[in-house]
């Protein structure tokens, strides 16, 4: 058994899943917070997506057994392709995905913004390079997760290597 990378760990205790959440992971790689969040639901679910064939199998492999029960869904789909109008989350998620601190994203973060259900929450969660870049990196996601009528927390953390920072948006 692989053991758990730390900051993935936090992540998902911080998002405190709930046994019915319809979560959406952004970027799920080999699949491990998949897996962290599915062993929490009964009757929710977990649809992870990620662009890249070989992650993308990686994490059906891993959490094969999650799939077949129902609880988890494993889909090769960039961000942007996500289907407008139809599922709708409790909790979204991204750890460590780029693009909502190297560019405006927009397009992205309104796309989530779309997809959350009434009181859902959308959260980004980093392990930067080097610690230093907490503050830089807060300072760049907290306008574009400062919404009229939300809230909007900033949560950070240690591992025995490095710091992590969270972001997360609940909508009203």
């Amino acid at each position: 058994m692989t053991s758990v990378p730390q900051r993935l760990a936090w992540a998902v205790e911080q998002l405190d899943v709930r046994p019915d959440d319809r979560v959406l992971e952004i970027g799920c790689g080999p699949g491990v917070a998949v897996g962290l969040v599915a062993a929490r639901l009964t009757t929710g679910t977990v649809t992870a997506i990620d662009r890249s064939a070989h992650a993308v199998d990686t994490a059906r492999r891993r959490n094969h057994a999650h799939i077949s029960a129902g609880r988890a869904e494993v889909r090769r789909l960039d961000l942007t392709e996500l289907p407008r109008g139809g599922d709708r989350f409790d909790k979204i998620f991204a750890v460590n995905v780029n693009v909502f601190w190297t560019s405006a994203a927009d397009r992205e973060v309104a796309l989530l913004r779309g997809l959350l259900a009434p009181g859902g929450t959308l959260s980004l969660f980093y392990e930067p390079p080097a610690p230093a870049m907490v503050r830089e990196m807060k300072d760049i996601l907290l306008p574009k997760l400062t919404w009229p009528g939300a809230t909007t927390v900033v949560s950070t953390g240690l591992t025995e290597r490095a710091a992590l920072l969270g972001v997360q948006v609940t909508v009203a």
